[in-house]
């Protein structure tokens, strides 16, 4: 059961799909989940659709939805700043709690990639959400961007655009950006992407990406649980970061990293993933309390 949804994040309209489970109850109150996009995606990636059937046949009301700037969402297209995707989770928890098959002191929060760094750092700074659910995020924007862009050679060309993004916006101009000189993705990953996903950025999202610490802001989501799950060996964002947010966070936090998996993990279907996540969920937020 897939119903297409708008509501307001400041004076933008949101795009999203709320998923109610079949077995669902007039009456009846469920836990829920907002699913995260990642990097310039969408609501269509399939690290959004898998995920949110799955969790809706588990009994969990879900919602997909389309960060500012994204897909059919409101907002100056590829202008994804992180701290403004954080409103836009602030928003659609609002939105999730006025839904009669809501349960709005149990909402919680999945995300995948950049978006699982914006799920980590609205439950940091939003108190209605009950949990968070990170898949290979990350906690440090500078330290991301200098594994990301490693060898000397990587990093003088991204030093480089940082220097002439920032000139250019002191003297009133914005540099256009292509997607992967900001986040490399192995040519064999790049099918992952979502249709219609941007491709090329404007100065100001990178600086924001840069600049954005989860990791100083996951201590603040306990005592609320926290699941971070990443690759062992993920060719996008590096794994250090998952292990970073879980030395910075606070009980009860769980971090697994999976050998067989790489950076598309909720694209995946991946038993071992499916477990840890089902038996994470059972025990700190079943869908019916």
């Amino acid at each position: 059961m897939e119903e297409r949804v708008t509501f307001q994040s400041g004076s933008l309209k949101i795009a999203g799909v709320l998923h109610v489970p079949a077995n669902h109850r007039p009456g009846e109150r469920r836990a829920a989940l907002l699913v995260l996009h990642g990097f310039g995606s969408n609501k269509a990636s399939t690290s959004c659709i898998q995920p949110a059937q799955l969790l809706a046949q588990w009994g969990y009301v879900v919602l997909r939805f389309d960060f500012r700037g994204c897909g059919e969402s409101e907002g100056t297209r590829a202008r994804v700043i992180c701290l403004e995707q954080v409103e836009d989770t602030k928003a659609a928890v609002s939105f999730l709690a006025t839904r009669a098959e809501v349960d709005p002191r149990r909402i919680a929060v999945a995300g995948s990639s950049f978006g699982a760094a914006v799920a980590v750092y609205a439950g940091g700074v939003d108190p209605r959400i009950a949990a968070v659910i990170s898949n290979g995020g990350w906690g440090d924007g500078e330290t991301k961007f200098r594994r990301q862009h490693a060898s000397p050679e990587a990093w003088s060309k991204f030093a480089r655009m940082l220097d002439e993004g920032r000139r250019a916006r002191a003297e009133g101009r914005q540099i256009m950006v292509p997607r992967y000189d900001i986040v490399p993705i192995p040519p064999q990953l790049r099918g992952n992407l979502a249709p219609n996903s941007i491709m090329e950025f404007p100065f100001d999202v990178v600086d924001s990406m840069y600049n954005f610490r989860a990791n100083d802001v996951v201590g603040k989501i306990a005592p609320r649980p926290l699941l971070l799950l990443h690759s062992s060996n993920d060719s996008v964002t590096p794994t250090e970061q998952s292990v970073g947010l879980f030395q910075h966070a606070r009980q009860p936090v769980d971090l697994h990293l999976f050998a067989e998996t790489d950076h598309f993990m909720f694209s995946e279907d991946n038993p071992r993933v499916i477990t840890v996540i089902r038996g994470w969920l059972d025990k700190y937020l079943p869908a019916l309390a």
